[in-house]
């Protein structure tokens, strides 16, 4: 990492919000009516971090349902619970508002790529920091591809005008990690969140933090 990044992109679940018992609540509704679950948080974990229509279809497969038979309507019911309920025991970790606050004070932009959502990207980062406080939030929407592919990360480097290597990307995930090195980014691998060191490692971190204040010595 040979300069000063002039911005810092961030994850959303399980990197700024600490939203599992949203995502529990939700998907624990959308497949009772089927006979599945509920499942523990732990299981949620490994649900998360590709899309909502993939934690559907592993809640469904981890209940029995293999052939997703019951998918299109256990999706649509998760997308009508979940647009009530993204809020639901959603909190910031301990560490990101007053990291956000640094890197606002020294200038540095910040953004937001999820696979939530977008609308509720949206309303999750707006409830938990502020209208406005974002210079650019991008959640999945129906013609960006979802992450590991970097074209979300690439509308946000384009939009806030930008290079790669003006830019350090913090997730959780080994779908995270993917991202931010195929983004070209310096990627940083969040411990506090829903998977491990071995996972964040071996999906390619430049380096891995413990707490969010960490990441000031890489900007």
């Amino acid at each position: 990492m040979s300069e000063e990044k002039k911005a810092v992109i961030f994850d959303l679940d399980g990197t700024l919000s600490d939203s599992i018992h949203s995502i529990k609540y939700c998907g624990d509704r959308a497949v009772a009516p089927f006979g599945y679950g509920p499942f523990s948080v732990e299981q949620y974990y490994y649900f998360v971090g590709d899309g909502a229509a993939n934690l559907v279809k592993r809640a469904l497969t981890a209940g029995g349902d293999k052939d997703l038979t019951h998918f299109e309507e256990a999706f649509a019911l998760y997308k009508e619970i979940f647009r009530d309920n993204c809020m639901y025991q959603v909190r910031p970790y301990e560490g990101i508002c007053e990291l956000l606050a640094v890197l606002k004070e020294r200038g540095i932009r910040i953004a937001v790529l999820s696979n939530k959502p977008h609308a509720e990207t949206i309303n999750v980062a707006e409830s938990l920091f502020g209208k406005g406080y974002f210079d650019m939030i991008q959640g999945q929407m129906e013609h960006v591809p979802i992450k590991p592919s970097p074209e979300g990360a690439f509308r946000i480097l384009e939009t806030l005008h930008l290079r790669a290597e003006d830019v350090l990307y913090l997730g959780d995930t080994a779908t995270d990690m993917k991202t931010g090195k195929s983004t070209g980014a310096f990627t940083l691998g969040a411990l506090w969140g829903f998977r491990d060191r071995k996972e964040l490692e071996e999906g390619g971190a430049d380096a891995v933090i413990a707490h969010p204040m960490e990441l000031l010595q890489y900007v």
